[in-house]
């Protein structure tokens, strides 16, 4: 069996009711963007094709989604370590069946995260110029953000345990806060937040809005960025490999 509708149903609801999965990824990213986005003064300000709740709001939707991806698959590589897999076995379901039940699941919290921080922004004065702006910004943070899906798998596979889960998801928000993410950087730290795995992907999620401009005036060039996520989905890949490896030396 390719995919089982009751396994992905008791999947969504199993983290419904995980108050860690909540928090991380619905609650924090739309209650940054009210703290930092909505309530301040300068959230009606322009920003490049909109105004600047516009641009935290991008941000804290790619922040929630790169959380979600992250978290949930570290927690199917753990379960996978220990032995939920085997008794899948004795299931209908592949094991392809239940890595697709975990990436759908995934996909779906990261774009209920995406939809809850957009809802916050549309109903708290975020703009921009044309409505297409909404739809890309959603398309490219939702598209790209499955990129740490192999950080979650890399980090579950490599790692032991239940701290495995909590060091992908808190690594995301360390990676935040040095990627310019959670406030814009300037200087020596936005010469180093380049090279972070977070700060390719956000920038090219402002994309629409900003083509590029930051905050202190500079432009990042297309290309820059693009070469940001590949470079850290090629690392990504290689952890996971490592992981692997890793996890069948211990078996």
């Amino acid at each position: 069996m390719l995919l089982s509708s009751t396994m992905l149903r008791i999947e969504a609801v199993r983290q419904l009711r995980n108050p860690y999965t909540l928090a991380f990824t619905l609650a924090m990213p739309v209650a940054m963007y009210l703290l930092f986005g909505a309530s301040m003064s300068y959230g009606k300000l322009s920003a490049g094709h909109g105004n600047v709740a516009f641009y935290v709001m991008t941000s804290m939707a790619a922040y929630g989604t790169a959380v979600a991806m992250s978290s949930l698959t570290s927690l199917a590589a753990t379960e996978a370590k220990q032995g939920w897999g085997r008794q899948l076995a004795m299931s209908p379901l592949s094991t392809t069946g239940y890595a697709l039940t975990k990436l759908l699941t995934a996909v779906s919290y990261a774009a209920l995260s995406v939809l809850a921080v957009f809802f916050a922004g549309l109903v708290t004065g975020a703009e921009a110029a044309e409505a297409w702006r909404w739809f890309a910004t959603a398309g490219i943070v939702l598209g790209l953000g499955l990129i740490y899906g192999l950080w979650g798998l890399g980090v579950g596979l490599f790692f032991n345990g239940d701290s495995a889960t909590a060091l992908a998801s808190i690594s995301m928000t360390f990676f935040a806060f040095f990627g310019n993410v959670f406030m814009p950087l300037d200087g020596v730290m936005l010469d180093i937040a380049r090279f972070t795995p977070l700060y390719g992907f956000v920038a090219l999620c402002r994309w629409p809005l900003t083509e590029g401009r930051l905050t202190t005036g500079q432009t990042d060039q297309l290309w820059m960025l693009v070469l940001n996520v590949a470079v850290w989905v090629v690392l990504f890949a290689l952890l996971v490999m490592a992981g692997a490896k890793r996890s069948r030396a211990r078996q």
